[in-house]
């Protein structure tokens, strides 16, 4: 390879694209660092005569360009588009896909967050809302049979129970009735899943977890491989604005260019601390997809490359002991969010899912959810055992 050639070709492996996608060294100085263009806006040579295609930093800029090209190459996808954060992605998504009239079909079990987005935002603008196990294939065409929806909204592995729901046959099912199949793809990042590959028609993420990796930067993006959908989300990218800042789309690349080796160390440490847990007095159950035990073992292990860095556990002692669990651990730190190096600790019924008491959605009150980070393993292990042994 030349030195003037970078390896950001489609046919290479995805370690390779991670580093290399979109990521051009500087042609003026040959900075092998792409810089941070922290600009407003772009001179123009004469009335109209964009430099590069840039005028306006809401409309374009090319530290996220940049980080769109990788994110559309690790995915699979013909476009991606960044924005500001998870929720800004999935909301402009759905302002370009759905009108009054139509309805959405998601989990019983995804992000509160989302599930708040379209209950309270969409809904009363006038679209249909409901929710099924995703998981339970008949439950699904039930649902889509009995009213077909515009959108199967997809989790996988979901948040927090860690269900495992076929992509593949997913889509199948939604594309027969003419839905279109989003999955967000945020729990396994596209290192250890590729949906588009198995039939979805749009991916979600939010950035801010395992693409960046850091607990530094918040972000999200759409990655689409349709150019008549890229068309609207793009406009509406540049029409309602809430695009990723410079700054925050490099730290994002930065990110991504170590997610393999990352995702690597996240799995297998979650994985040793899964088995060390299955059985402990203190748990009614350990929910992660990587136990021979999980119903969804086979699927996952057929459809991700690993099993990932997110468990959830169920403590027998119920509410008053799941609290003291979280309270108590020290490397494992109480705080909402996960996909960073560090290892983190929520009480999903009062944090990442509070917008969702009861409604369907209702996470148990004795779940707890890790977000395995990158640390000792033996470390973290001693940790959770420690503070178990303590309720």
């Amino acid at each position: 390879m030349s030195s003037s050639t970078p390896a950001a070709a489609g046919d290479h492996a995805f370690s390779t694209r991670a580093i290399h996608a979109g990521q051009e060294f500087d042609p003026t100085t040959g900075a092998v660092v792409p810089p941070i263009y922290m600009t407003s806006t772009f001179v123009q040579d004469g009335i109209g005569n964009f430099r590069g295609g840039y005028e306006y930093a809401r409309g374009g800029n090319p530290t996220r360009d940049s980080l769109q090209t990788l994110l559309a190459s690790l995915e699979g996808g013909s476009h991606a588009f960044s924005f500001a954060s998870g929720l800004a992605a999935e909301d402009t998504l759905l302002r370009a896909i759905v009108k009054p009239g139509d309805s959405i079909i998601m989990g019983n079990d995804v992000y509160g967050g989302t599930h708040r987005l379209v209950n309270r935002v969409f809904v009363p603008w006038g679209i249909g809302l409901s929710t099924v196990d995703m998981s339970d294939l008949d439950a699904v065409r039930a649902a889509v049979a009995s009213a077909p929806p515009r959108v199967l909204w997809i989790e996988t592995p979901s948040n927090p129970l860690m269900k495992i729901s076929d992509i593949a046959a997913l889509a199948e099912i939604g594309h027969a009735v003419g839905a279109l199949v989003v999955v967000d793809n945020t729990f396994a990042s596209p290192y250890l899943q590729q949906p588009i590959s198995l039939g979805a028609d749009v991916v979600v993420h939010s950035t801010t977890k395992y693409l960046g990796g850091h607990s530094d930067v918040l972000g999200g993006a759409v990655i689409v491989n349709s150019e008549e959908l890229a068309a609207s989300v793009g406009f509406l990218q540049f029409g309602v604005g809430a695009v990723s800042s410079p700054f925050d789309a490099w730290l994002t690349v930065r990110g991504i260019k170590t997610l393999a080796v990352r995702v690597e160390r996240h799995s297998s440490n979650a994985l040793a601390i899964a088995e060390a847990l299955s059985g402990h007095p203190a748990l009614d159950a350990v929910y992660y997809p990587g136990l021979e035990s999980h119903p969804g073992y086979e699927l996952a292990g057929r459809q991700m490359r690993a099993f990932g860095g997110m468990l959830s556990v169920a403590l027998t002692g119920g509410p008053a002991a799941a609290r003291t669990f979280a309270e108590t651990t020290t490397l494992f730190q109480l705080a909402e969010s996960l996909g960073g190096v560090e290892s983190l600790i929520g009480y999903p019924s009062e944090m990442t899912h509070a917008s969702v008491k009861g409604t369907e959605l209702e996470v148990p009150e004795n779940l707890i959810r890790l977000s395995v980070g990158i640390e000792d393993v033996d470390d973290l292990i001693s940790d959770l055992t420690g503070a178990l042994d303590a309720l």
